[in-house]
């Protein structure tokens, strides 16, 4: 199955991320704009298989809107706010998965499957 999925887990609360907003940029140009849903994930794919297109890709996670709705972080200015994960896509016959591991002060990410 190929396509881009993600995901957001909350590591300072130790939960899934709900209610991220997140936009795909492809090539700079924005293409989707979804939101996650309770488990942090979300409901369909970023992009379905067949659709997936090498290129640069990039994700844009709002982050400090979800710290303020949760009363996380709540200071005037974020350490983090839109965290930006840019990435390339080499084969569009796998699937990309790019999770994101988050918190207040400091992310991580990888390819996940």
């Amino acid at each position: 199955m190929a396509g881009l999925s993600t995901h957001i887990l909350d590591t300072s609360r130790g939960t899934p991320a709900s209610a991220v907003k997140i936009e795909l940029f492809i090539d700079g140009k924005l293409v989707t704009s979804r939101s996650t849903n309770a488990d942090g994930r979300t409901n369909e794919p970023l992009i379905k298989s067949g659709d997936l297109q090498p290129g640069v890709h990039e994700l844009h996670f709002h982050a400090g809107e979800y710290f303020r709705a949760n009363n996380i972080a709540v200071d005037d200015v974020l350490f983090l706010d839109v965290v930006v994960i840019r990435f390339g896509i080499n084969n569009p016959q796998q699937h990309y998965h790019v999770p994101l591991l988050l918190s207040p002060f400091g992310y991580s990410t990888y390819r996940g499957s």
